[in-house]
């Protein structure tokens, strides 16, 4: 070799040395994560939960502290655990991915359940109803109805599950010659509302709680339209596989559940509350 590729060789391999270095402080491994057990997060005394930091109503931080359907749940799963839970606020887009990476044990957040989501994580029972809506400007007089979203541009936040949905609008609009003109995805659905507003795109979907939060919130600037899709429902999850933990949460759920407490959550964070819950939810989408 010479001296000039022995130089080469060298520089290269400092390079690697110093990428592993940097990886392995950020906490960045170079294999899947393995999920913690139960049985694990009992021995090490802790178990990390993920939320949202700007989701409403389920999760957000107002005045400094965290609000929200699921913050509430999450002060009383608190209370019923023997052992400390470690709540990490964070955007949605790095919170799924940190769960089936095993960085996170649960994510304790509204994420609808999909078929594709299905694959790397196991959903607890539902938490809501999930159905999705469309949101315009109230003063755009031309969407009346679905069909009236032909030629529209939509907002919706990357990486959302309602993407996965988007074909069943596609498919109605379609029968009548129609198409969306375009899909501009965004960070956090805030953003994407205040597009919406100024006239840069025409609608946005959502769930229709998040949806009616905001047209109660902001009521001479948005309406609601119609549905978009069948049955859908939000959930928190844990790492596919991660059996135990699924089943303790689930227990708290139910309890929750049969005691009033979620029902009472409903009615306080959405305006009503949804009695009719499957406690079990297979994807179709």
């Amino acid at each position: 070799m010479s001296a000039s590729s022995l130089q080469s060789f060298e520089r290269l391999r400092r390079l690697a040395v110093i990428c592993v270095a940097l990886a392995a402080a950020c906490g960045v491994g170079f294999g899947p994560a393995k999920a913690a057990s139960l049985d694990e997060i009992k021995k090490r005394g802790y178990m990390v939960v993920a939320t949202e930091d700007d989701f409403r109503p389920f999760e957000f931080v107002q005045d400094g502290k965290p609000a929200g359907f699921d913050n509430e749940l999450l002060v009383l799963l608190r209370n019923a655990t023997p052992f400390e839970i470690r709540q990490e606020i964070i955007p949605w887009t790095g919170l799924l991915a940190g769960v089936s990476t095993g960085k996170y044990d649960v994510a304790l957040t509204a994420a609808l359940i999909t078929k594709e989501r299905s694959l790397s994580l196991d959903f607890t029972m539902p938490i809501a109803d999930a159905t999705h809506f469309y949101v315009k400007r109230k003063t755009d007089d031309s969407i009346k109805e679905i069909k009236d979203l032909n030629g529209k541009i939509l907002g919706i936040q990357a990486g959302s599950g309602l993407l996965q949905r988007l074909p069943e609008l596609e498919t109605t609009l379609a029968k009548t010659g129609g198409k969306i003109a375009k899909v501009v995805e965004y960070t956090s659905y805030p953003e994407a509302y205040q597009d919406l507003a100024l006239g840069r795109t025409d609608f946005v979907i959502n769930t229709v709680i998040n949806l009616q939060a905001l047209v109660d919130e902001k009521p001479n600037v948005f309406a609601l339209g119609q549905a978009v899709s069948g049955p859908s429902y939000p959930a928190w999850a844990v790492k596919k596989g991660n059996a135990e933990l699924l089943a303790y949460l689930n227990a708290f759920l139910s309890e929750k559940r049969k005691d009033g407490t979620v029902a009472a959550l409903q009615k306080k964070w959405f305006g009503k509350s949804f009695d009719d819950l499957p406690t079990s939810f297979t994807p179709v989408f």
